[in-house]
């Protein structure tokens, strides 16, 4: 793949939760040697198989709002209430050091605030599914959440799927397999680019 990167370009994915967002991003980090997977802040609560450093770092609400002040954020969301969602400056750093090209996995308001960001430097990737009720239905199927945080989901996803036509490419997740071919042959043409 993508023999020609020197490094320092931004793949930018970003999807309503429960598009296959970060399926496709574990597809695109296992296929991409020269790609390093930026770590986001939050301060929601840890899921069952997660690690702090290698899935998020995970705040408290104080430190975050600490981080905060302190600038150490390149962009960072209240994505729900009470969750927020971040960029280290240090992160992005740490991989650019290292001369690789950087992995996102953002929410879609973080994602505009990046490809603004690194304009020329960047590619943005919508994740679509292929409906908003098989959306809906994954994120029952999770069974992470209740049925409160299911409804505030629901109505931010309603939101996010509005600005499908700010990113460079929009990837219809309808068949994972296919989904997973075309992320890769997008980010392999933007890496030689």
């Amino acid at each position: 793949m993508a023999k020609g990167n020197k490094g320092g370009k931004m793949i930018i994915i970003t999807a309503p939760s429960g598009a296959g967002k970060t399926t496709i991003v574990k597809h695109l980090k296992s296929n991409f040697p020269e790609l390093e997977f930026s770590v986001s802040a939050t301060t929601r609560p840890k899921r069952i198989g997660e690690k702090h450093g290698r899935d998020y770092y995970f705040l408290t609400k104080d430190k975050f709002v600490e981080f905060i002040g302190e600038k150490a954020f390149l962009e960072w969301q209240e994505v729900y209430p009470g969750q927020f969602y971040g960029t280290l400056h240090s992160e992005v750093g740490r991989i650019t050091d290292r001369g690789k090209s950087i992995l996102f996995d953002i929410d879609v308001q973080g994602a505009m605030n990046l490809k603004q960001e690194f304009k020329g430097k960047s590619m943005a990737i919508f994740i679509k599914p292929p409906s908003l009720q098989i959306l809906m239905d994954r994120l029952r199927n999770r069974g992470s959440e209740s049925n409160e945080q299911l409804r505030k989901r629901i109505i931010k996803l309603k939101e996010e799927l509005s600005y499908e036509s700010a990113f460079d490419r929009v990837l219809i997740n309808d068949d994972l397999s296919n989904a997973l071919k075309e992320a890769e042959s997008i980010v392999d043409e933007f890496l030689n680019s």
